[in-house]
């Protein structure tokens, strides 16, 4: 009796799928009309023999835009120098210290400077691993397949962040010069140490929940945390060195001067350059895909276990703008998050909506809402930069924008974007503006209860995405 039943079983495991093939598959007759179609609208022989022997790219490439390009701008923000994160992706916060960096050049009378991203990195690192290990401590009983859980699981050891990692690790940790941390083989390409760490930090996931099904409470798991996270600090010195908590600087001002040598802590130096508490930022969203002039907050999407989540107020592309233009006009730097893959050629920095022509090129339309761009995982903020400049029109609107990106001085326009008023509209999402810089009703909309979005969001995971 058993061999019928088995043997019935897999004739219906076998057909099913066949059953559902024959409904909606690929069948020959599908694939006549499909072919007739092409035959009455398709390519020219030259075209074909052009995309197949050629970058599409390049071929695609719009000579009228290129050759409209300028990079002159009426409002240019002082120059403290273009950064490079290398083969890492810690992009929020060089473009972090990128809005900062003008202070110091201000307060010690410099022509350029840089923070040590790689200072603020290692503790990035230490604060992400104590914060993957608390919730492993909270999800501890929920079954491997929970979703909560299979999101923190997901690359728990990552570059990737927001503005408010950045703010959050200066406001705890200082700041120091590049020259106190510099940049290491293993800190500008990441990936090995990163996944090692992964792996080490899973490990200890699956102790956590055996020593729970133990009966291990909460303050025995976080006493065998502590020594966790010492294996994790000592695999990150030996990838960045360690972290000054004292260190000599000196510099030479614009006049040749050379200052005498001062030692200074992490904390005595941000005492010495900020003076006080960071300005008070918002985050402003621009997605069409969720209400405007709402507050959001998503779950879980901080790398601290003691600091707040990402909350951000969702307003329309137009007023994100007229905020930034608020602020360069202020003489501030402004932090700003974007699908960096689009429409963007490289070779002179510039983006620009229909730089590339596939359209023109490949007779096929790829016209796509923002909204559905999000919600379909089509696009979403993958990189971070600086606004340091824009050029404006006779009333006052932007034409186009400066940004300083980090990806070194070899490419763009000398390591600069040029970014146009159209590709801001459909590429950008995400921008740090002081408030003080807000209309007043934008203001009070940051004092509402914020709508509680959860961790598997698209906005979150794209933090992990932040190149």
């Amino acid at each position: 009796m058993r061999p019928l039943i088995l043997s019935t079983l897999a004739a219906l495991w076998i057909g099913g799928p066949s059953v559902w093939a024959a409904e909606g598959g690929l069948d020959p007759a599908l694939v006549a009309r499909i072919r007739a179609d092409y035959d009455a609208t398709g390519f020219s022989p030259a075209t074909v023999n052009a995309v197949t022997n050629n970058d599409l790219r390049a071929l695609a490439l719009s000579r009228e835009k290129v050759t409209a390009f300028d990079d002159l701008f009426n409002v240019r923000l002082k120059e403290t120098g273009i950064t490079n994160q290398a083969g890492s992706g810690r992009c929020w916060l060089f473009a972090g210290l990128n809005v900062f960096s003008p202070r110091v050049c201000t307060k010690l009378d410099l022509s350029k400077f840089q923070f040590s991203q790689p200072y603020l990195a290692f503790w990035d690192k230490m604060e992400k691993a104590n914060f993957f290990l608390e919730e492993m401590i909270r999800l501890r009983e929920r079954p491997l397949y929970d979703r909560e859980l299979a999101v923190a699981l997901d690359g728990p050891f990552g570059d990737g962040g927001w503005w408010h990692y950045a703010t959050a690790l200066i406001e705890k940790y200082g700041v120091v010069p590049l020259t106190a941390m510099p940049e290491t083989k293993q800190s500008g390409a990441t990936g090995t140490v990163n996944s090692l760490a992964e792996r080490k930090l899973r490990a200890f996931a699956a102790e956590i929940r055996r020593m729970a099904a133990g009966g291990a409470d909460v303050a025995q798991l976080r006493a065998r945390k502590e020594r966790m996270l010492a294996e994790i600090y000592r695999l990150l010195v030996a990838a960045y060195g360690p972290p000054p908590t004292e260190f000599t600087f000196r510099y030479k001002v614009k006049d040749s001067v050379v200052t005498e040598p001062k030692t200074y802590t992490p904390r005595s130096f941000y005492d010495e350059i900020f003076g006080g508490p960071l300005p008070d930022y918002a985050i402003l969203m621009d997605n069409p895909a969720k209400g405007y002039d709402t507050l959001y907050r998503i779950e879980s999407s901080r790398n601290m276990a003691d600091r707040a989540d990402l909350t951000m107020l969702n307003l329309p592309v137009a007023r994100l703008k007229e905020y930034c233009l608020r602020a360069l006009l202020d003489s501030q730097a402004v932090w700003f998050a974007c699908d960096v893959g689009v429409d963007n050629f490289g070779d002179s920095g510039i983006l620009r909506n229909g730089i590339y022509d596939f359209e023109g090129t490949l007779g096929v339309s790829f016209a796509i809402a923002k909204a559905d761009r999000i919600t379909l995982r089509d696009s979403y903020p993958n990189h971070a930069m600086t606004l340091v400049g824009v050029d404006t029109a006779a009333d006052g609107s932007p034409v186009k924008w400066l940004v300083a990106n980090s990806w070194g001085d070899k490419g763009g326009n000398d390591g600069y974007w040029i970014m146009y008023n159209d590709w801001f509209d459909t590429n950008v999402y995400l921008v740090a503006v002081e408030k003080r810089l807000l209309a007043e009703a934008d203001r009070k909309k940051l004092d509402q209860a914020p709508v509680v979005l959860p961790p598997w969001d698209p906005f979150y995971q794209a933090a992990k995405r932040l190149k």
